[in-house]
């Protein structure tokens, strides 16, 4: 019972329970894909990688490719069923059709609300794979397939895995969790938004060498150079971006997170699926 003698809800299923194997797969592609944002803060101005600036994006985009592909099949092999992946393709399929919505226009980008309240629901394992296929189908629908294409599919699948990592899943409703869902959307709206610039940036060559990376500049310098890109560039679309997430999960969050509840509640996931034979039991005489 809780505290206003209510029946306390019970214990919410998971689309996917994660495994040891998982649990390491995720640690590992976490590991590469901080390096593969972070290394003009993490290489030194004298070593090898930053000798190789201009080709280090492309070659942790492969990467990152190879490791998203690995973690999700993982995820895959440790409990995704026929169901999970129906509601993942439906889930996917709405949010690849909300992103375009908004497209050029000051950060108004519905998908991510979407992908705060599933992540929630569905639980972080769910949410990872659910983050990298939404953003690699949207990609194919409106055709923003490139270099950066990996570093997005990672940060989604970040930004999604988050939500299911808040505390309370099982216990907190009402308004309450709606605040916590609010809150947590707008401070990974600007984190995605920064993860992003950061795999943007090394691109930018001598395009615009005030802000632009420096292979040759210290740490603290870089550092200023990638502030001064982000107010420059994005400041404005990812507080957009933000501010459209928390509007979006206060307002329509009720009904999506109880609708999502529902599916959930009625799918079973954890329920195993068996099969009878429908011909008659014959007993001898």
């Amino acid at each position: 019972m809780t505290a206003t003698g209510r029946p306390a809800p019970a214990g919410q299923a998971r689309a996917v329970r994660l495994g040891p194997r998982s649990v390491a797969a995720l640690g590992l592609v976490g590991a590469v894909g901080v390096v593969a944002f972070a290394w003009p803060f993490l290489a030194p101005p004298a070593s090898a990688l930053n000798a190789h600036a201009q080709d280090a994006p492309w070659l942790f985009a492969g990467l990152l490719v190879l490791l998203v592909a690995v973690v999700a099949a993982t995820i895959s092999e440790s409990g995704l069923g026929a169901k999970a992946v129906a509601m993942l393709g439906v889930l996917a399929a709405t949010g690849a059709a909300l992103r375009p919505i908004g497209a050029g226009t000051a950060g108004i980008e519905p998908m991510f609300f979407l992908m705060v309240l599933s992540g929630r629901v569905l639980g972080p394992g769910f949410g990872f794979v659910l983050g990298s296929v939404t953003m690699f189908a949207s990609a194919l629908l409106t055709g923003g397939v490139g270099p950066w294409m990996p570093f997005q599919m990672l940060s989604m699948g970040w930004f999604t895995m988050g939500a299911g990592l808040l505390p309370g899943p099982d216990r907190l409703r009402g308004r309450g969790e709606l605040a916590l869902l609010a809150l947590y959307g707008f401070l990974a709206a600007f984190a995605y938004g920064t993860a992003m610039n950061m795999a943007g940036w090394p691109f930018l060559g001598e395009l615009a060498s005030r802000i632009s990376f420096d292979p040759d500049a210290a740490v603290p310098e870089n550092l200023a150079r990638f502030l001064a890109y982000c107010a420059a560039t994005s400041l404005g679309w990812d507080l957009g971006r933000a501010v459209v997430t928390v509007v979006l999960t206060l307002t329509l969050g009720p009904p999506v997170l109880r609708a999502l509840r529902r599916a959930t509640r009625r799918a079973a996931f954890e329920t195993a699926v068996t099969f009878e034979d429908p011909r008659p039991v014959k007993h001898p005489t």
